[in-house]
C-alpha cells in the first residue's frame, strides 16, 4: 500500500457514512486508536492462545463478575459455543459427537415470542428448539405470553438448556426463567449480543440468574467487529473455549491454566470441537480486552452526552423541522418525511450521494428515516446534516 493512499482507496472500495448504527452489513462501527495499537502489537509475536485467552477471561471477569469468560468471533458465535458447551459439558465424547448426540439430550426450550433468525446458532450446535408460549401481546389478540410454568412443563430428559433472548419486552423475566431452570439443573443461555449500554447490562444477566451471557464485541464496546463475549459459569466456558480451540496436540502437553482449571475434569482431550469454525485471532483477543476495559470505565453520562451533542449538531446544520431526537440507551434522530414513499426516495438519495450516508430503514413504513450516532464522527455528522439540508 503508497503512503498516499488508504486501504479501501488500494482495494477500490469507497467508505460511506454509517448512520445506521453499528451493524454488521455495514462493517459495525470505529475502534479508538488504543484498541487499534493493541492490535497492532499482538500481530507482532505469537502467543499460547489459551493463554491469552485466560488474560481475556481476568478482564472480563473484573466487568461482568461472572465467574470466567472468554473472546469469541462474535455474539452468534457466542451463542453457537454456548449452545454446544450446554450439550457437550466436559465429555470428550460428546464434545467429539457434536452436532450428533446419542441420547437425545440436545433440545432448547425458546419462548415463541423470543424467536429470531440468530437463534440458528443453536442448530448448528446440534440444538433442537422447543417452542413454548402463545405471544398474544405480539400478535395482538391479548396481552399474555409464557409463563414459568410453561418453561418448566416443556422439561424433559431431553432438554440441555433454555435459551433466553434479552430485550426490554422479553416475558417471563430471566429471573424466574433461572429459577425454573436451575430447579431442574438446568443452564439458562442469554443472547444479549445489542444490550449495551447501559454499562450496567455486563453484570446484569449474571446477577438475574444467568448461566452463560453473549455479548457483541463489535457494537457499543467498541471491539473489533468480528469479537464477542461468552461469560458465564467456570464449566460451562471451559467446555465452549475447548471446542474453539486448535486441539492437535498430544494429551501430555495440554496443560489448562487455573483461569481453565474445570478442563482438568475431562477424561481424555476430543478432537476439534464444533465450533473450530468459530476461532478467534489474537489481535481480535487483544482489541476486546482494551475495548472492555474502556467502555466499563467511561462515564455513561459522557459517552450518551456525546451521542446527543451528534444528533443535535445535524438538526442545527440541516436546518429542518420534520426530525425528533428520541431518548433511549442511545438516543436515535427521526425524520418524519411523511410517507413511506417518501422516505424511502430519502434513504435512497443518501445511499446514492458521494460519499454515500447508509440510515436506518426499519421504519420505513412508518414514513420515518432514522439516524444513530453510533458509527459516525463529528465531522461526519456535519456532512450527514449538510445533505439533509440539500435534500429539502
Amino acid at each position: 500500500m503508497s503512503a498516499e493512499m488508504g486501504i479501501y482507496e488500494e482495494l477500490g472500495v469507497a467508505p460511506l457514512i454509517n448512520a445506521c448504527g453499528t451493524v454488521t452489513r455495514l462493517s459495525g462501527g470505529m475502534m479508538a486508536p488504543e484498541v487499534s495499537e493493541a492490535m497492532r502489537q499482538a500481530s507482532e509475536a505469537s502467543v499460547d492462545m489459551m493463554a491469552l485467552q485466560a488474560a481475556a477471561c481476568r478482564v472480563i471477569r473484573a466487568a461482568t463478575g461472572a465467574p470466567a469468560g472468554i473472546v469469541t468471533s462474535g455474539a452468534s458465535a457466542a451463542v453457537l459455543l454456548g449452545a454446544a458447551a450446554c450439550i457437550a459439558g466436559l465429555d470428550p465424547v460428546r464434545i467429539n459427537a457434536l452436532p450428533d448426540v446419542a441420547d437425545g439430550r440436545r433440545e432448547f426450550i425458546v419462548v415463541r415470542s423470543q424467536r429470531n433468525m440468530y437463534d440458528r446458532a443453536l442448530l448448528v450446535a446440534g440444538g433442537r428448539i422447543v417452542e413454548i408460549g402463545i405471544p398474544d401481546r405480539i400478535s395482538g389478540p391479548g396481552v399474555r405470553d409464557a409463563a414459568a410454568w410453561e418453561i418448566a412443563a416443556a422439561i424433559t430428559k431431553n432438554t440441555a438448556g433454555i435459551y433466553y433472548l434479552a430485550e426490554a419486552r422479553s416475558k417471563p423475566s430471566l429471573r424466574a426463567v433461572a429459577e425454573v431452570a436451575h430447579e431442574h439443573s438446568l443452564p439458562v443461555l442469554v443472547d444479549a449480543a445489542g444490550q449495551l449500554p447501559p454499562a450496567c447490562n455486563l453484570r446484569r444477566f449474571i446477577d438475574e440468574g444467568a448461566d452463560l451471557v453473549c455479548f457483541s464485541g463489535g457494537k457499543a464496546i467498541g471491539g473489533p467487529q468480528a469479537s464477542g463475549i461468552l461469560a458465564g459459569r467456570a464449566d460451562l466456558v471451559a467446555s465452549a473455549l475447548v471446542q474453539m480451540l486448535d486441539l492437535d496436540v498430544f494429551d501430555s502437553f495440554f496443560a489448562p491454566p487455573e483461569e481453565f482449571a474445570a478442563l482438568r475434569q475431562m477424561r481424555g482431550l476430543p478432537h476439534h470441537g464444533i465450533g473450530r469454525s468459530c476461532k478467534v485471532g489474537k489481535e481480535e483477543i487483544a482489541g476486546l480486552c482494551v475495548a472492555l476495559k474502556r467502555f466499563a470505565a467511561a462515564d455513561p453520562a459522557a459517552r450518551r452526552a456525546a451521542w446527543q451533542a451528534r444528533l443535535q449538531a445535524i438538526v442545527a446544520v440541516s436546518g429542518r423541522s420534520d426530525m425528533v431526537i428520541t431518548s433511549g440507551p442511545i438516543p436515535v434522530l427521526s425524520l418524519d418525511v411523511g410517507s413511506p414513499d417518501a422516505a424511502d426516495r430519502l434513504a435512497r438519495r443518501l445511499l446514492a450521494g458521494n460519499p454515500a450516508i447508509a440510515c436506518g430503514l426499519g421504519r420505513l413504513d412508518e414514513g420515518l428515516v432514522t439516524i444513530n450516532p453510533t458509527a459516525m464522527t463529528d465531522a461526519q455528522a456535519m456532512l450527514v446534516g449538510a445533505r439533509l439540508k440539500e435534500s429539502q
